[in-house]
């Protein structure tokens, strides 16, 4: 015992001198480390009071400061910035489902702004601006070089006033287009049956998606006449830009039963949070087949990645846009607030997608109409189709009853216009017919 007493002694007097001898290089170089953020910050002390008292015009000192600290935040990442007083009420009003505006999320890239989705239903949206184009300009005036939240405040104005904003869209000459600013009133989701298919379309993450979502699911269903006759539900996530992560969290959580729904992690350990599903699944286990594009972002991305992870659903479209970071707003004084990027978040099997995006199961491109592109006239008009039923003196069809004439002809009218979608919008009517060949295989078949 004695001897073990004094290895044990002698352990801890070894461990005691070895901490001394790291300790020492490590609380010198802390304290090097410290000197030199101070001697910064006396740099930027008299950097200041140089530009305050020598600067060829009088300067707005509160604007400098503002601007000095928006310069550090938005060096960090496209996400990172100050809000003043004025844009922290915006960004609230947004969360809210209401602001002002063009209604387009953007984007920093490269000192250009792009535009991450339209919103649907909005000047921007009706004027044709598609995800991926770059805005150059405003009003003539250039935005290279300017900060995105100064881009933004260039692009805001009185409701009802007039801005002329210059595009750049690949393979396409540089263009202007003219809006007219207004009040944008988000509605977070919007629903309706398409044969015996629900869509849900989500436009935003904001804090009436999910309450919206139940209810319009439910009033959909209804109208369908009941759970039985629906074969299934297409969530339509494309041009989402995403929101707030509690709304994804609980869309997500919606449709599953169990498992992870999205995980996040910060710069340690203990700032990492995971969310779970709970028992529940308003789809009561229907198929679902889920939308995305290049304008889906952050909080579409969670639940695309939740329900393709957890193989409750079928994404088909396009690659996702790829922002895989959160970020939490923080109050500032003076009723400012500093957005800050603070981790990333990941999909359930454990993948981060920032800057890769949700990659679709099926990839389903949506074509572009040329306007000036005429369809020949035999493929639309009735009298150019052809069938044994057209031809002079044709037989009947004796094998069926006329009540079942009735309902193949039903059907066919059915058919012919979902296919008429397909001119409309070839994605979703594309996700539809997937919906509709997994119902036609039956409820024995593993989906």
């Amino acid at each position: 015992m004695k001897k073990f007493a004094m290895a044990a002694t002698g352990g801890i007097l070894m461990g005691a001198i070895a901490t001394t001898q790291v300790a020492g290089p490590l609380i010198a170089q802390e304290a090097q480390n410290n000197a030199s953020v101070y001697e910064q910050l006396d740099l930027f002390g008299d950097i200041f009071e140089r530009i305050r008292a020598q600067y060829v015009e009088e300067v707005d000192e509160a604007a400098l400061i503002e601007a000095a600290i928006d310069g550090m935040l938005t060096s960090l990442d496209p996400h990172s910035s100050y809000l003043s007083p004025d844009d922290a009420a915006d960004m609230r009003e947004s969360t809210r489902g209401e602001f002002g505006g063009l209604g387009i999320e953007v984007t920093q890239e490269e000192g250009f702004v792009k535009v991450v989705s339209p919103i649907d239903g909005t000047p921007a949206a009706e004027a044709g601006i598609e995800a991926g184009d770059f805005i150059t300009a405003v009003d003539g005036e250039n935005l290279l070089g300017l900060t995105l939240d100064k881009a933004v405040d260039m692009m805001r104005g009185p409701v009802g006033s007039e801005i002329v904003i210059t595009v750049v869209r690949e393979g396409v000459e540089p263009f202007d287009v003219s809006l007219i600013r207004d009040t944008i009133t988000l509605t977070a989701v919007r629903s309706r049956v398409e044969g015996e298919t629900v869509v849900l379309r989500i436009v935003t993450f904001s804090d009436q998606t999910y309450p919206s979502l139940e209810e319009q699911l439910a009033e959909q269903v209804e109208a369908a006449g009941g759970i039985e006759n629906v074969n299934g539900f297409v969530i339509d996530l494309r041009n989402n830009p995403g929101g707030l992560l509690n709304q994804a969290v609980a869309v997500s959580d919606a449709f599953l039963d169990a498992g992870e729904i999205t995980s996040t992690r910060g710069r340690s350990p203990s700032q990492g949070q995971r969310w779970n599903a709970r028992e529940g699944d308003l789809a009561e286990g229907l198929p679902i087949v889920v939308l995305i594009n290049n304008g889906s972002a952050s909080a579409s991305e969670i639940v695309a990645g939740a329900l393709q992870d957890h193989r409750r659903a079928i994404v088909i479209g396009t690659k996702s846009f790829g922002k895989g970071s959160v970020q939490t707003v923080m109050p500032l004084r003076g009723e400012s607030a500093m957005r800050l990027t603070t981790a990333r978040y990941y999909t359930p099997s454990g993948r981060s997608i920032q800057a890769l995006g949700i990659s679709p199961d099926i990839i389903v491109e949506q074509p572009r109409r040329d306007p000036n592109e005429e369809t020949e006239e035999e493929e639309t008009n009735p009298a150019f189709l052809r069938s044994e039923a057209n031809l002079r003196g044709a037989l009947d069809n004796d094998s069926l009853s006329d009540d079942e004439i009735e309902q193949i002809e039903a059907d066919r009218l059915r058919a012919e216009e979902a296919a008429k979608l397909r001119e409309e919008d070839y994605q979703l009517a594309y996700a539809i017919d997937i919906l509709k060949g997994l119902s036609a295989l039956g409820p024995n078949v593993d989906k």
